[in-house]
């Protein structure tokens, strides 16, 4: 079943678990080839019966509530990224002899010959910006491309659809590239590396293992953060082509084989001639929207995908110029009496919210919500002096309240015993109390939204609509 040819999947007996958002394309994309699909599924749900109807329409056998049976005759099973590993149902594949696909494997597997190459990100976070940021410099270049994967066009999508790409910028997560063996990028990044889904992963060295899996067979670049030796080990421990080489970035001066900041601007001493003297200019530092570190940090290692690609500088600049962040992240709602408030509800664990704090002099911080299995210590020890308060939601909060007494005793905090959605109005109101002019009041939660909002956006939306509620 490798070459992706139609003859391959004609009758092949699929199993399809989880409907869902890569759920359902995939089970129409095999059905569409030929194959007999059977889709799995452990809900029961409204919207589940829903995508069953459609699916059952088109001749895909259904079978809700029951995820963990591995139907008869069964010769590959591609599964939804969030399915953990240790379902039962993959125990039954293994010792069945049944393989176990992602999307992104299915995907790189039903390539059309002479298709696309891939330049792929991962990391704990930043990937999304990242990849929009790549997209929007190889579109500057003239290139035909799209931001797939995590984001954007289903992978599937762009693979089997119509449309014609040079090159693809693909978001791809660690579970993702768990289920994707046999995928080999162009080049790829891996941005940064912080405990995150150890609950699904098991381990830190698991998940790390899985992030590092983007590297291999990598052709022309393995690109990571010099500040994270966890991403450089994963480049060393990386298989890759003959030639293939390993490209550092840095918010510091670049060595050779860098792309770093040099005095306001974005340089390149990777892709240039003689490396060891010479750098070229790529785009300034104010061309990055918003200019904060982690931010800067994204766009040198979108820049460095790029440049492995052979774009040249002027498309790094515009690319840079012309893009513009998704909400939610790090977004500036209002000034009110002198103090700025930032919206960065993205911010759902700790590493993210560590680079949010660590882009203002002076914060008054709400934060709180689902902790996920997250310990605070270290972000608030690194915090402390930023701090002139913080406001803390949600149900987990006192983790983040104890880390406070423990490693800034002296901030004043604003325990909000709520967890309805109007809490965030008096989040708010408490945290214009704490702040001066001159402070940033900045949402970066440091945990997940769903014990009080459906999604990040609704929480970063209540932050905006409660600011201006003060600023009318």
């Amino acid at each position: 079943m490798g070459s992706g040819q139609v003859t391959d999947w004609q009758g092949k007996h699929i199993t399809v678990a989880g409907l869902g958002v890569s759920g359902v394309p995939a089970a129409k994309a095999l059905h569409g080839l030929g194959a007999k699909v059977t889709v799995v599924n452990d809900g029961d749900d409204a919207r589940a019966r829903e995508q069953a109807a459609e699916l059952e329409a088109l001749g895909v056998t259904v079978r809700l509530g029951d995820g963990d049976t591995l139907p008869d005759g069964t010769e590959l099973i591609v599964t939804a990224p969030g399915w953990k590993p240790d379902k039962p149902l993959f125990a039954a594949a293994d010792a069945a002899g049944v393989p176990v696909w992602g999307d992104v494997e299915l995907a790189w597997r039903l390539r059309k010959p002479g298709a696309a190459d891939w330049l792929a990100v991962t990391g704990t976070n930043g990937k999304t910006t990242t990849v929009q940021m790549l997209a929007s410099i190889l579109e500057a270049a003239g290139l035909r491309t799209a931001a797939v994967g995590n984001i954007g066009v289903s992978l599937l999508d762009a693979v089997l659809g119509d449309e014609e790409y040079d090159v693809l910028a693909v978001e791809l997560s660690s579970y993702q590239l768990h289920w994707a063996p046999s995928l080999r990028a162009h080049s790829a990044a891996v941005l940064n590396l912080a405990p995150d889904h150890l609950d699904w992963h098991g381990s830190m060295e698991a998940y790390a293992k899985d992030k590092g899996r983007i590297y291999e067979g990598n052709r022309v670049a393995c690109v990571y953060n010099v500040a994270d030796k966890a991403t450089e080990d994963l480049v060393r421990e990386a298989d890759v082509e003959e030639g293939c080489r390993a490209v550092g970035f840095t918010l510091g001066t670049p060595g050779p084989s860098q792309l770093g900041v040099v005095e306001g601007l974005l340089v390149d001493r990777a892709f240039v001639e003689n490396r060891q003297k010479n750098a070229q200019e790529l785009a300034e530092v104010a061309d990055v929207k918003p200019a904060a570190p982690h931010n800067i940090a994204n766009a040198l290692a979108a820049a460095a995908l790029a440049r492995a690609y052979g774009v040249p500088a002027g498309a790094v600049r515009e690319g840079l110029r012309n893009f513009t962040p998704d909400a939610h992240r790090i977004a500036h709602v209002a000034d009110v009496d002198g103090v700025a408030y930032v919206d960065d509800s993205k911010a759902t664990n700790t590493h993210a919210a560590q680079a949010s704090l660590a882009a203002y002099d002076s914060v008054v911080w709400i934060a709180g919500g689902l902790a996920k299995g997250a310990t605070f210590d270290e972000l608030v020890a690194e915090a402390a002096k930023r701090l002139r308060g913080a406001v803390l939601i949600g149900r987990d909060r006192a983790l983040i309240r104890e880390a406070l007494a423990r490693h800034a005793p002296e901030v004043p905090v604003v325990d909000l015993g709520r967890t309805d959605t109007g809490a965030m109005l008096q989040a708010v109101q408490e945290a214009r109390r704490l702040a001066r002019p001159g402070d940033t009041v900045l949402l970066a939660p440091a945990c997940a939204s769903m014990d009080m909002f459906a999604n990040y956006n609704k929480r970063g939306d209540a932050f905006a609509q409660a600011v201006r509620e003060l600023g009318a």
